[in-house]
């Protein structure tokens, strides 16, 4: 989390730091807030939703205080290391940005309430950064888990795009993959809720003021 005068660069998988077979941590077995596990399976009916939008510990919080999230946890997606650490991550050697999974209940709220919440609290347009947090892990990124996922996210992309456009913001940055083929590895536990466990704690999450013009209505139940 800090402000670094190098470009960054995304690795090559040639270039990637290997990772490992196994995590080196265990991950707590419960979110701090919500009560309910971190890990999966998830209960039927509930679905995946990954982001990223530069620091997750801000990010993670966003999401957290939303109605109808079952559960959230932070980790590392989009790279090539296997099972990273932090300081892993933080080199620009695994590919990975930081990420927030998001459990959620759809007839609770719809996933383009999350693409609003996700796009309005972050300037997508600034690459390889969030404000002063700078580094290809904090990159955004939309990681989908269906082909109605993916015609959502790209949709939400092109709306959001033609109001920043009109509001003097440049093009956005973000890259929407499927999720399949690009694992999510759980961060260390201490990263889990860490703006629960410290309150004071940093977070450099802030979007642009721009509103995104997609749906908010909950999905009806």
């Amino acid at each position: 989390m800090f402000l670094s005068n190098r470009t960054p660069q995304l690795p090559t998988p040639d270039q990637a730091l290997r990772g490992r077979p196994a995590p080196e941590f265990t991950v707590p077995s419960h979110h701090t807030v919500l009560g309910n596990p971190l890990l999966g399976p998830y209960p039927e009916g509930l679905e995946v939703a990954d982001f990223g939008l530069g620091c997750f510990w801000g990010a993670e919080r966003k999401f957290w205080q939303t109605e109808g999230v079952w559960t959230t946890l932070v980790g590392y997606q989009g790279g090539y290391t296997e099972n990273p650490v932090y300081e892993e991550a933080c080199s620009g050697l695994t590919g990975h940005t930081e990420a927030v999974r998001v459990v959620f209940d759809p007839s609770k709220v719809s996933y383009e309430s999350l693409l609003k919440l996700f796009w309005e609290s972050h300037n997508p347009t600034q690459g390889f950064r969030q404000g002063n947090d700078v580094g290809t892990q904090y990159r955004s990124a939309i990681y989908t888990h269906s082909a109605a996922q993916a015609e959502a996210a790209a949709a939400s992309r092109d709306a959001y795009q033609k109001v920043l456009t009109g509001s003097g913001y440049g093009t956005i940055t973000t890259e929407i993959l499927p999720a399949e083929g690009r694992p999510f590895y759980p961060a260390e536990g201490y990263h889990q809720q860490y703006l629960d466990k410290n309150p004071a704690g940093y977070c450099g999450i802030g979007g642009t003021g721009v509103s995104c013009p997609i749906g908010v209505a909950k999905a009806e139940g």
